[in-house]
């Protein structure tokens, strides 16, 4: 299973685009999306499948956010079991 996480495009270079997430910066396509510098997008597998809104971009790093924190409390409670 893959996950997308919205990022903000910061670049663009004909078809190809630089995308900002949190932690890094990645290439990816746009094939035939029209997108602009500062569109929030999700990207599956190198290619933008969908411009989001801010908001709605926001939401889903928010949710992404919740998701990590919990599994790195679930995580971190596993080890001291282990030790």
């Amino acid at each position: 299973m893959c996950l997308a996480i919205p990022g903000k495009i910061i670049k663009i270079d004909g078809h190809r685009v630089l995308v900002k997430y949190p932690g890094e910066t990645r290439q990816a396509l746009a094939g035939d999306e029209p997108v602009k510098a500062g569109d929030f997008v999700m990207v599956q597998m190198g290619i933008v499948i969908k411009i989001m809104k801010p908001a709605e971009a926001k939401a889903a790093r928010e949710a992404w956010r919740k998701f990590t924190e919990k599994d790195q409390t679930h995580l971190r409670q596993t080890q001291k079991i282990a030790k």
